[in-house]
């Protein structure tokens, strides 16, 4: 049996940011033109054409400096991670490749594309969650880890 974390079962903030992630996307794809997918917006810098390298540089500060600044005003949960470093560089490796090969990432393919009506957003989208569900239940199923 599976014991739940009802102390870290929080529905309003989890819908707050929700909702602040999908206003966010909205917003900049209706005042810039452009989709919120990390992975596009990163590899953008890594191949960078003139004129579009600043708004790439303003968005990835904001994402790594919010949580600095939230920490001014409130404490973050502690962060655990369990596992090594060989096994996380792997998994980023991982989540890299299958990005290239999705033409995307989650943020891009499962909040924006979604809200597009994107059918292959769509079929991205269900390949992570199952891809994602089949894995855990490998891990903590069939290997009990």
């Amino acid at each position: 049996m599976i014991d739940i974390a009802w102390s870290s079962f929080t529905p309003w903030s989890a819908l707050a940011g929700g909702v602040l992630v999908g206003l966010a996307a909205a917003s900049f794809l209706l005042l810039n033109g452009r989709i919120a997918g990390i992975s596009g917006i990163l590899g953008g810098l890594l191949a960078p054409s003139a004129g579009d390298i600043s708004w790439r540089i303003a968005f990835l500060a904001g994402l790594l400096g919010a949580p600095a600044l939230w920490m001014l005003v409130a404490q973050l949960p502690p962060i655990e991670i369990e596992a090594g470093y060989p096994a996380l560089i792997i998994a980023g490796l991982l989540v890299g490749i299958g990005t290239r090969y999705g033409s995307g990432c989650t943020s891009g393919h499962g909040v924006c594309g979604l809200s597009r009506f994107s059918p292959r957003s769509l079929a991205a989208t269900l390949s992570f969650m199952f891809a994602g569900f089949v894995t855990v239940f490998i891990i903590r199923h069939v290997l009990g880890v």
